[in-house]
């Protein structure tokens, strides 16, 4: 497994010249990667999922907001993905440094990472944001996801790793892409789901290994889904492939029909249900803000993963991530059997469905209360590209 590197090594030990700037947009006008600061000359960059597929490591996806002018929710993502390292440092060696890893490896390192991985992903974005910033047209904005991957020949050289070493065996990735947000509440970007495999192992870390391992889920995929949801049992529905997922139900003990409360415009007699993170979900950063403000709006929230055996009770479905933000379910597909999972391909399997028309009503609050945080939340690029500019 060799990860994609540049010519140089070490943080800012290239400075890019300006005809080789000016060779390298010809190389790719849309994507960048850079190493520890460093911009590789790759003939070609890698798409982000061809890199999640060749890089272990820990990570998060972010993307700019308002025109490329803040980071969308940047401070929830750099702890999210500090404690991400911390966990597969503990649990899993192997999914930050790789294979060659021993699987007996558990490396209890007591000092929080938040610092150091602040610091070191900071540095990168302040060298790789001017660069992509340029190749951005207006309305558009950047998908960014930041890496953080074990070097196994550093940490063979090291030998122990401790508080003082873990640094230095630590590499800081950030690939970067041009990003067209879909527009919510557009009838033709609502989400296509399909149930078709079992959780992930390690799921409360957001790790780049299980790009390569939902591989195989792809053979499952019904022709028009647009996402894959994940499932013990084929009832008890837990997440999305790279989505957490939301159902909008009446309360039970709600006896209002839903033309009522349609009319009444109330969203009390409504509630929220996603899976509980200990029943093998990640711990999404949309997720979360979600249910944060449920909990202000007054919208009754349950940890609990949605039934399909009670589908009948679904009046809205949703997903989020930090790319789509949150996006409505148009279509969800299950196969009558959960044995048919194994089938070779989608063809094999059959299929029953449950659709939704359009947005709802609880979703839409939900949606526009996430765009206010993401005001009130955002990092602003200039705090990256503002300091470049000065030491230029």
């Amino acid at each position: 497994m060799r990860p994609f590197v540049p010519s140089a090594t070490g943080p800012r030990a290239l400075r890019l010249k300006r005809t080789d700037f000016q060779s390298l947009l010809k190389m790719s006008t849309s994507r960048f990667l850079f190493t520890n600061g460093v911009v590789s000359t790759s003939a070609e960059t890698p798409s982000v999922t061809t890199f999640l597929q060749t890089q272990p490591g820990a990570y998060t996806t972010t993307r700019t907001h308002n025109n490329a002018s803040c980071l969308l929710f940047w401070e929830r993502h750099l702890r999210r993905l500090s404690n991400s390292v911390q966990i597969l440092l503990h649990l899993n060696p192997r999914f930050l440094f790789g294979p060659r890893v021993s699987r007996n490896l558990k490396l209890d390192i007591p000092m929080s990472l938040e610092s150091m991985i602040r610091h070191r992903v900071c540095d990168s974005m302040r060298e790789a944001l001017p660069i992509t910033l340029k190749e951005r047209n207006e309305g558009k904005e950047l998908a960014i996801t930041a890496l953080i991957g074990g070097n196994f020949e550093k940490m063979c050289e090291i030998g122990e790793l401790n508080e003082e070493t873990i640094g230095s065996v630590l590499d800081v990735y950030v690939h970067m892409g041009i990003y067209v947000p879909p527009l919510f509440g557009v009838s033709q970007n609502g989400a296509r789901l399909a149930v078709v495999g079992r959780g992930r192992d390690l799921a409360e870390a957001k790790y780049a290994e299980w790009a390569r391992l939902r591989k195989p889920l792809e053979d499952l995929r019904p022709c028009l889904a647009t996402e894959l949801l994940l499932s013990d049992d084929g009832d008890r529905i837990l997440e999305g492939s790279v989505t957490n997922f939301f159902v909008v139900c009446l309360k039970e003990d709600c006896y209002a029909t839903e033309e009522n409360v349609q009319d009444n415009g109330s969203y009390h007699p409504y509630e929220v249900k996603t899976a509980p993170v200990h029943d093998g979900v990640l711990p999404g950063v949309i997720r979360q803000l979600v249910i944060e403000i449920c909990s202000s709006k007054g919208i009754a929230v349950q940890e609990v993963c949605p039934s399909w055996s009670k589908r009948e009770t679904w009046k809205e479905a949703f997903i989020t991530n930090s790319l789509r933000i949150v996006q409505h379910v148009e279509l969800i597909q299950v196969p009558r059997t959960w044995t048919s999972q194994q089938s070779k391909t989608w063809k094999e399997v059959s299929w029953e469905d449950k659709q939704f028309k359009g947005p709802g009503m609880v979703t839409a609050i939900i949606q526009r209360e996430l765009m206010v945080r993401a005001g009130l939340e955002g990092y602003p690029v200039a705090q990256f590209t503002a300091r470049c500019a000065l030491e230029q």
